[in-house]
């Protein structure tokens, strides 16, 4: 073992810098380098423990700005997602700062809460911030990505059921995700089955609408009662209590997001009604909210930490000259027992 004095070096005045280390520790500055970096050149241990000495004796700080510029990269992504108090989008967030950490890059997270300037004013500040790339949940299907683009800064976006020409993009197959729980609830011998249907600002008809409609249709029955209300706790409890008003008030439900469901067994228990005696209800999107309603939701789950993985990848590759592509992921259904199972 070596032993080390703060004697034998004056204490630096003002900002410690690399070159202060390396004095610390009677090595090169390279060598400094070498352990903050992790590399490219491996250093031996006895070294690397002086170095290490030497950083926490003097609170030596890297500077990040300095590194970024002579690295030509900040080691930063942006993720904007509409909502990070949602349950799902919180999930997701903490699955995309994982694999980003694993890739050696750091997150900034904002949320557009759903508003279209907001959203384009968080891509130009994550632009001006010169990340290395953004992830993008946004509201419109093809979002003004203009601000990136000029930047040189590539971007995959998030939730996306549908190819995006020129964009990197990842989803999952809602309508067939929405397809499932309908057939599942059909199964439980439900012939009047209304939809909780969350809305969107590029007003486009969403995938899960679009499987509610065909899996009652293969099954031969008429469509139930609609009713499009936010994708958020109050957006499920209204969806419901205008439901439940309908003259042709349904035996099932199938709501669009957890939070709508959770919104929508409030609703049924003030109407003094019983999930899933009385109505069945299935969800989408697999939170861990939905494990601890009650009764606990049957839901469609999305595979976060697959799709953030890929999202990651996708943004790193694109950096590199990737050519764009668009993945869908599988989704899986969560059996509990607000459809009617035991």
């Amino acid at each position: 073992m070596y032993s080390m004095t703060t004697s034998a070096v004056p204490a630096p005045r003002g900002p410690v810098t690399r070159k202060d280390v390396a004095r610390f520790a009677g090595v090169s500055t390279a060598v400094v380098s070498y352990v903050v970096n992790g590399g490219p050149k491996k250093v031996a241990p006895a070294t690397e423990a002086k170095v290490q000495d030497a950083i926490r004796v003097l609170g030596y700080r890297p500077n990040a700005a300095a590194r970024a510029l002579k690295l030509g990269s900040s080691e930063t992504l942006g993720l904007i997602v509409p909502d990070i108090s949602n349950p799902f989008f919180s999930l997701f967030s903490h699955a995309v700062e994982d694999a980003a950490a694993a890739l050696g890059y750091a997150l900034v997270l904002s949320n557009s809460d759903g508003n279209l300037a907001k959203e384009r004013r968080n891509v130009r500040n994550l632009a001006a911030r010169q990340v290395d790339g953004v992830l993008l949940a946004s509201v419109l299907f093809e979002p003004d990505l203009e601000a990136l683009e000029t930047a040189d800064i590539p971007s995959v976006l998030l939730n996306q059921e549908r190819d995006a020409p020129g964009f990197n993009s990842i989803g999952v197959d809602l309508a067939a995700g929405a397809r499932i729980a309908v057939e599942h609830l059909i199964g439980h011998g439900h012939a009047n089955i209304g939809l909780a249907m969350g809305t969107n600002v590029s007003g486009s008809t969403d995938g899960r609408e679009v499987g509610w409609r065909q899996a009652l249709q293969e099954a031969g029955l008429p469509e139930g009662p609609i009713s499009y209300s936010a994708f958020t706790r109050p957006g499920g409890y209204v969806a419901g209590q205008r439901l439940l008003a309908s003259v042709n008030r349904p035996t099932a439900i199938f709501a669009t997001s957890d939070m709508q469901g959770i919104g929508l067994l409030r609703a049924i228990h003030e109407a003094g009604l019983s999930v899933p005696g009385d109505i069945a209800v299935a969800s989408f999107d697999g939170s861990a909210d939905s494990e601890y309603s009650w009764p606990p939701l049957t839901t469609v789950e999305q595979p976060v930490a697959a799709m953030a993985e890929a999202a990651v990848a996708a943004l790193v590759g694109a950096s590199r000259g990737e050519k764009p592509r668009h993945r869908i992921f599988p989704t899986k259904l969560h059996i509990r027992q607000s459809c009617g199972c035991p």
